[in-house]
């Protein structure tokens, strides 16, 4: 079995478990059931669909290859080399410039850029970029990233309808301890989701890194883009990004936004050391 398999699985396991474990704490044994069966359904749905989940919410697009030959042929070029299928492909409104990949295998994998990194970089920088997308997928961790994305969502979610729902249903039990399971549901259930994030998606970004690298070569067409993306991304904000999604995109979407304790709970590794890396050509030994 794959460091990635066993990864994929523990990751699945302890976000469905929390999922029953808000059940069982709303509703006692009919909601851990209740808890259980969406737990069943948020990992099966999220294996499954989970690259048309994250493109639906990036509001990503399709792009045909007569629209945008280039990048067709740069991708084209990256799966080739890779010995990988050719990734549906997609751009997103954005203005702020990024890229990310999704899907639960190769043969089922789409990457998406935003409009804001078509018009910042170049085509040789864009290049960089795409092979460590492309590096995302070859190494299969794209599943592992687009799985916690979204039962991270699907537990912020429940967790604050449960709240509410035991705000408002549920007289008859002692205030100070509702009090604790509604702080146990806002706060800890979408912490404890948010953490197992970042822990996983910090070490994939330097291995994409090395891997996009060694694919094309060279590690300065990524060093380049990454200085760029990173001063942009400071600088455009992306409103509409979810948190629980921004850990599949080259660089974090929420570095404009004013976040309370941001640098704290980055889900990327500083781009500075990732550059660094790349120009040492560590990717290379």
């Amino acid at each position: 079995m794959s460091r990635n398999t066993i990864k994929t699985t523990f990751l699945l396991t302890f976000l469905a478990a929390l999922l029953v474990g808000i059940g069982a704490l709303v509703g006692g044994r009919g909601g851990l059931l209740i808890g259980l069966v969406i737990a069943l359904l948020f990992t099966g749905g999220s294996y499954w669909f989970s690259d048309s989940i994250s493109i639906r919410a990036a509001r990503a697009v399709p792009v045909s290859e007569e629209q945008m030959p280039d990048y067709y042929a740069v991708v084209r070029d990256l799966t080739t080399r890779a010995g990988m299928p050719m990734p549906r492909l997609y751009v997103t409104p954005d203005a702020q410039p990024n890229a990310f990949a999704t899907g639960r295998n190769p043969e089922h994998a789409a990457v998406a850029v935003t409009q804001g990194i078509l018009q910042i970089c170049t085509w040789d920088e864009l290049r960089g970029v795409l092979a460590h997308e492309i590096s995302h997928v070859g190494n299969r961790d794209i599943l592992i990233s687009s799985v916690a994305a979204t039962i991270a969502m699907a537990i912020t979610l429940l967790s604050r309808l449960a709240a509410w729902g035991g705000l408002f249903f549920g007289g008859g039990r002692d205030d100070g301890e509702n009090i604790l399971e509604l702080l146990a549901l806002l706060i800890l259930a979408p912490l404890a989701a948010t953490i197992l994030q970042l822990a996983l998606s910090r070490s994939r970004e330097f291995e994409a890194d090395r891997s996009g690298a060694r694919l094309i070569g060279d590690g300065e067409p990524l060093a380049r883009a990454l200085s760029k993306l990173d001063v942009a991304s400071q600088q455009i904000p992306m409103p509409e990004v979810r948190r629980e999604m921004a850990p599949l995109y080259i660089v974090s979407p929420l570095a404009g936004m004013n976040i309370s304790f941001k640098n704290l709970f980055s889900d990327h590794p500083p781009t500075d050391e990732r550059i660094r890396r790349l120009r040492a050509r560590e990717w290379a030994r």
